[in-house]
Order: C-alpha cells, then structure tokens, then sequence
C-alpha cells in the first residue's frame, strides 16, 4: 500500500450506538472502498479488539478510535481519539467514569416522555441497545421510530429528546483537559469531531480550539457525513489557519439512518496534512502490506 485515499475514520458499532457489528461494519467499509478504517464507538474502546482483527480479515489497513463526549461550554462536544493503545488502563478508566450515570440518565428521559402519554420508553429503547451501559438518545429515537410516535429519527429530535422538548435530560461528560489528555496519555492523537455540529458563534468556537490546541489536540475532522461542502471549505481554512491535521470520517450509525454511508465522502483537500500520516506506526496493517 503505498498510499490511502479513502480513509474512513468515523463510525460507530453496537457496542456503543450503531446497529452493526464490528465486523459487519469492516465488510461493508471493504465493500465501499475504504482502505483505513477506524471504528469509533462513543465513550468505549471494547470493541477495538474486534474491529482490529476484522479489518485484517478484510484486507483494511486499521487505526484505533473512540469519540469522547465532553462538556465545553454548556454543549456536549464530541473528541475523536485515534492511533492510542487500547489497552491503555487510564483511557479505559476514564472513559468508564464518563458512561457512568447513562441508565439513571435513561430512567429521567423515560419518565419525562410518559408525562407526555409515550409509555414504555426505557423498556423500548432498551431492545435496540447492544451495550445497556451506553443507552442513549438515539436508541430512544429508534424505539419511537419503531412505534409510529415519528416517521424517523429527523423527526424525533425536532419533537423529543432536544433542549426545551420532552425527553431532554442533560448530562455532565468528561473535560475536554480530561478527554485529550486521556487520548495523549494512552499514545494517540486527538481530533475535534464535526465541528460545525455544534453552532458555536465565532468567539465561542475559537474558544474551544484555542483551549484544544493548548491542551495538545492536534486534528478536526473537515470532511464528515454532517457537514456541507461550505463548511468543509470552512474547517479546511481553519485547519490551516492552525496548522491542524485533517481527518475524514463518514460518522456512520446505520444503514437506515445516516445520511452517508461508509467511504462515501469526498476526499480532503490537496493542501491539508491528513492525520493518518503523522500515526502512520500505529496503524495496524493487513499481513504483506506497506504503509508510506
């Protein structure tokens, strides 16, 4: 391999939110095209294991990854880690305390919409979750798709689940000192994930990379499934503003819902320092392959 063009760093399985396994989602990345993939499940690393192993089996070239949720500014904010040790035990650590209080945080979200007549909620959405410790908005999204509350999940976080909407409960995550440090820490790199998902006015969204850049992070994602071709143009400008590496990730769930799908996206801009290559010796490559 002496190059990686369609890279796909961004996606989630069952063990956090996906509705796929690892090793389904390496098939279908392989099947795409994709000759990087990393797996990225919110706030676990369990499946890490799974996925190194089944990207070898595909014949993909692999990288470790997690997406950490951090509390910046009142808004949860999302850190992608890739390249780290995953069995580094203070990564795991931390991430362990950040899923804490995700059921107690389920039970409010369920009472809340059986206050406006939707019984049931915590027992629905918990037949679509893969790992109970990570029970999340989106599974009780599905369960309401599921029972003709809403057409789909679109519609779901327009009526419930959002701020100032029935089910809405929100939820203190790590740091973001905590969530790069623990990426660092463990040998890996860290990566803003989908910046323009946030809506942070100018001052604000300085704030957060001045304070990411400070702390060590060293990449945004500029092409991802969320973002248009004007904010990838805008996160491409800021990177180099910066100085940042650049990633590409689709941010994939589900064939059913996300709007990409696995090494669909378009690739980074010629001018860009793609992240893979300063993690070049930490990723895990098919038997026989070169990386350079």
């Amino acid at each position: 391999m002496t190059s990686i063009l369609n890279a796909d760093l961004h996606c989630h399985s069952v063990v956090s939110d996906g509705t796929l396994t690892p090793e389904d989602l390496a098939a279908r990345a392989k099947a795409n095209g994709v000759e990087l993939w990393a797996l990225t499940d919110h706030d676990e690393i369990g499946g890490q294991h799974r996925a190194t192993a089944a990207a070898r089996a595909q014949g993909m070239a692999y990288l470790t990854g997690t997406e950490i949720s951090v509390t910046f500014a009142d808004t949860t904010v999302h850190i992608v880690g890739l390249g780290f040790d995953p069995d580094d035990a203070q990564l795991a650590q931390g991430l362990a305390a950040t899923r804490g209080g995700r059921g107690e945080r389920a039970q409010e979200m369920a009472a809340q919409l059986a206050q406006v007549g939707i019984k049931g909620a915590y027992e629905g959405a918990l037949q679509f979750v893969g790992n109970p410790a990570l029970i999340s908005r989106t599974h009780f999204a599905r369960f309401l798709v599921e029972t003709g509350v809403c057409k789909d999940t679109s519609e779901v976080f327009r009526r419930f689940l959002t701020e100032g909407k029935p089910g809405f409960v929100p939820h203190r995550w790590a740091s973001l000192e905590d969530a790069v440090g623990w990426i660092r820490g463990a040998g890996g790199i860290a990566v803003i994930a989908h910046p323009a998902r946030y809506g942070f006015p100018p001052l604000q969204e300085d704030a957060l990379f001045d304070q990411f850049c400070a702390l060590g992070g060293e990449g945004v994602e500029v092409v991802t499934g969320s973002h248009t071709p004007d904010e990838c143009l805008r996160y491409r400008d800021r990177a180099l503003a910066r100085h940042l590496l650049a990633s590409r990730g689709s941010d994939f769930h589900s064939p059913r819902e996300s709007r990409l799908d696995l090494g669909t996206l378009p690739p980074l801009d010629a001018h860009l320092t793609p992240v893979w290559q300063r993690l070049a010796s930490r990723i895990a490559l098919p038997e026989g392959r070169v990386f350079a």
